[in-house]
């Protein structure tokens, strides 16, 4: 079972899960993009339309899975969204909800598929990402949504281990997707972005990245890197907000107004998926 299946990493990676014999399940906001995955993935896999943060709806899709698929062996909590731009100047409800869909929803997605998990000794790969290693100023609820996520996999781990559940955490730097390319769309957070050190500067290509998560899941590995050089950042990440606040400040300063031009609702076609959602849901929207 793959969230955020509809497009970049989760629609990938789903395809190629199917490609290696796995049944897959696609969870998602939208039908029609998760129907288009699901047509590469053979003709067993399925789609579930639901907002991971509504926990009932999650409920009933981790049932229904199981019961059509009779069990559930691999669950990658991926879905996920994010703004840009200044803390003091961000829109409160844009905000809280990139916690709430990135953090509160990758809980309640463990929480819904756990106890097929223990059934079946499983394993949950939980998406996190570059951000929750090391800050990076204009994106404070991401890197707060992230950093969440890698904690409470971390937490998690030896409270299933008995139970003979696997609990992984995956990261990636800046990948080739709707997000990161929504981001760069914002003229401040590109420049900022193009100032960061090597190699946390690039962009990287999505199929490697999905190659390595293939690769860890198989292995059912507790950390994951879609870039190699991820790893070597566990080394140093306890000097990393120290040396980032040296050295941005001047950056943050220096392109001050065209970062607080940047957006303030969700970047990229899924964060613009989810907005949609939330705005329906909410007559006073």
């Amino acid at each position: 079972m793959v969230t955020g299946a509809a497009r970049g990493l989760g629609a990938l990676l789903a395809r190629r899960l199917a490609h290696h014999g796995a049944t897959v399940a696609l969870v998602g906001l939208e039908p029609d993009e998760l129907t288009r995955v699901a047509a590469d993935c053979g003709a067993q896999a399925s789609v579930w339309q639901a907002d991971i943060t509504d926990r009932a709806a999650l409920q009933r899709v981790a049932r229904g899975i199981e019961q059509r698929h009779e069990r559930v062996d691999i669950v990658v909590a991926n879905a996920g969204i994010a703004v840009g731009g200044p803390f003091v100047d961000s829109d409160p409800v844009a905000f809280n909800r990139v916690i709430e869909v990135n953090l509160l929803g990758s809980i309640a997605t463990a929480r819904a598929f756990l106890p097929a998990l223990v059934r079946n000794k499983g394993y949950l790969l939980q998406v996190a990402s570059l951000a929750a290693l090391t800050p990076a100023p204009m994106m404070a609820a991401y890197c707060a949504s992230k950093s969440g996520v890698e904690a409470f996999a971390h937490a998690l781990r030896p409270e299933v281990a008995h139970h003979g559940v696997t609990v992984g955490v995956a990261y990636l730097s800046w990948t080739d997707t709707d997000m990161v390319r929504g981001a760069d769309q914002e003229e401040g957070l590109r420049r900022l972005r193009a100032r960061l050190p090597w190699p946390a500067n690039r962009t990287y290509p999505l199929a490697p990245a999905v190659e390595a998560l293939l690769a860890g899941i198989a292995r059912r590995r507790p950390h994951v890197y879609g870039q190699r050089w991820l790893s070597g950042m566990q080394l140093v990440r306890g000097l990393l907000p120290g040396l980032v606040a040296r050295l941005a400040s001047r950056e943050v300063r220096r392109l001050e107004p065209q970062l607080r031009a940047a957006g303030r609702g969700a970047v990229g076609r899924g964060g613009a998926a989810d907005t949609a959602i939330r705005d329906s849901a909410d007559p006073a929207a």
